[in-house]
């Protein structure tokens, strides 16, 4: 099946070009690898091209499947191929079908599995209590998100697909296509360079609120 992952490479006009690797979401060791003279990681990362000229919000919401990825790497070969690395969060259960929310957290510095461990063992036990009726899968999805936001500064997201992206993009009003799908709607900051900057927006704003969090 691999561990899979995303690599966006940073172009002179501040998009992206996406490629793909198969094993790069194994751990975050590839940022490692790539390099000036191995911008592909001795073959790593794909040749192939997935996608070019994307802004870096539209990363997320067009590109990064968060039931497919496990990792994603930001190179910028402007900087001598320095690398920004980030676990990629599934935030939901299901068939991987259809819109997806997930998250993208950045490594513990001092541990680069510990995110991943807890994610995953948080997630198992959110099964277990869902399963017994004791929170409704809305419920524990919000409790998820919020836990990987407040404790991990995780960016929360809603991958739509390229297609469906482009369709959202067409049917918005004239002007607005360049506030992200990841932007708080209440948000007046200026978007237009979002993606030339080193923070990610956030659909996530509030805390958790479990609400009718019971099962019917």
């Amino acid at each position: 099946m691999g561990h899979r992952a995303l690599v966006a490479y940073r172009r002179p006009d501040r998009l992206y070009d996406l490629r793909y690797s198969h094993w790069g979401g194994t751990d975050l060791t590839l940022a490692d690898e790539i390099t000036a003279e191995t911008p592909l990681a001795d073959g790593t990362v794909s040749s192939e091209l997935l996608a070019d000229s994307i802004a870096r919000d539209r990363i997320l919401t067009a590109h990064l499947d968060p039931c497919v990825h496990e990792a994603l790497f930001l190179a910028d070969p402007a900087t001598g191929y320095t690398v920004s690395s980030y676990h990629v969060c599934w935030l939901e259960w299901g068939d991987g079908h259809g819109d997806e929310r997930g998250a993208i957290v950045e490594p513990d510095p001092h541990d680069g599995t510990a995110i991943r461990t807890w994610f995953r063992a948080t997630k198992t036990t959110l099964t277990d209590i869902i399963e017994m009726g004791v929170l409704a899968r809305p419920a524990a999805q919000a409790y998820l998100e919020a836990r990987v936001c407040e404790e991990y500064g995780g960016i929360v997201y809603t991958h739509l697909g390229s297609e469906q992206q482009a369709s959202h993009d067409a049917r918005a009003p004239s002007g607005s296509v360049a506030a992200s799908s990841t932007t708080d709607t209440t948000d007046t900051t200026d978007t237009t360079d979002a993606f030339d900057t080193d923070n990610w927006p956030s659909e996530r704003t509030s805390r958790f609120d479990a609400g009718d969090d019971r099962e019917p």
